[in-house]
C-alpha cells in the first residue's frame, strides 16, 4: 500500500490524538468522511496503525521512578533470547525493551514505585535468571521527551 498525502495527514492527526474527530480529519485531508473511514480501516489492515491507546501518567499511577537498564546475557542462543524476551514482555513494569548491539544485549525502560519496588523488579527479572551476566541501571532524573511518534512527512 502506497501512502497518499491524505493518508499522511490522517496518520499525523491520529498519532497526535486517536480521538481526533473524523470530521476534522476529513477537512484537513480534503476528503469525505466516508473516505476517511475507509482509509483508516485500510491503514489498520496494512499495519500502518498498530493500535489505539491512551497514555497514562506514571507518577499519577504511583510509579514515581523510571529506569534505563542495560542487560548483558551470559549466552545468546535463540531459545535463551526468546525466553528472556517472553519474560520481559510479561512484566508490566517494563515499558520498552530493545534487543541491541554493543556492550549490552538488551536495553529496557522500566517503572517502579520506589527503590524497594525496583529492587523487587531486579530480583524477578535478573537475579533469578542464570543467563543474566550483568545489568547496569541509570535512574531517569527528568523525562525530557517521551513519545513514540513516527515522522509521517506531511
Amino acid at each position: 500500500m502506497d501512502l497518499t498525502d491524505a493518508d499522511r495527514i490522517i496518520l499525523g492527526m491520529l498519532q497526535s490524538s486517536a480521538r481526533e474527530r473524523l470530521e476534522n480529519i476529513a477537512f484537513e485531508a480534503g476528503i469525505s468522511l466516508a473516505t476517511v473511514q475507509r482509509r483508516i480501516r485500510a491503514l489498520k489492515e496494512h499495519g500502518f496503525i498498530e493500535k489505539d491507546v491512551s497514555l497514562l501518567s506514571p507518577p499519577a499511577m504511583g510509579f514515581k521512578m523510571t529506569f534505563v537498564i542495560l542487560i548483558e546475557l551470559e549466552r545468546e542462543r535463540l531459545d535463551q533470547l526468546d525466553a528472556f524476551k517472553r519474560k520481559i514482555r510479561a512484566e508490566p513494569q517494563v515499558q520498552q525493551c530493545y534487543y541491541i548491539t554493543g556492550d549490552a544485549d538488551f536495553a529496557l525502560i522500566a517503572l517502579a514505585r520506589d527503590m524497594d519496588d525496583y529492587q523487587e523488579l531486579t530480583h524477578r527479572l535478573f537475579f533469578d535468571d542464570s543467563n543474566v551476566k550483568r545489568f547496569r541501571t541509570s535512574v531517569v532524573m527528568d523525562r525530557s521527551k517521551v513519545c513514540l511518534d513516527v515522522p509521517v512527512d506531511v
